[in-house]
């Protein structure tokens, strides 16, 4: 992954596009804002590598992972 892509992923997760999540996790990311639980979203690489981006409930920690490290 470039600085670049984990850069651009986070501006989407940030912004509430949670890239791609099916149906029943993109409504648990909706109650997670409402309610203050984890917000989970997935993107691809250009190269089409999976990776996630993991908000922490308390908001205190956001964090970029491959799919090993999930």
């Amino acid at each position: 992954m470039s600085p670049e892509e984990i850069a651009e992923a986070i501006r989407r997760h940030v912004s509430g596009d949670w890239g791609e999540l099916d149906p029943h996790d993109i409504a648990e990311n909706e109650l997670g804002l409402r309610e203050g639980f984890r917000l989970l979203s997935v993107y691809r690489t250009k190269a089409g590598e999976r990776f996630y981006i993991i908000t922490e409930a308390d908001r205190s920690a956001t964090t970029v992972l491959l799919p090993d490290e999930y």
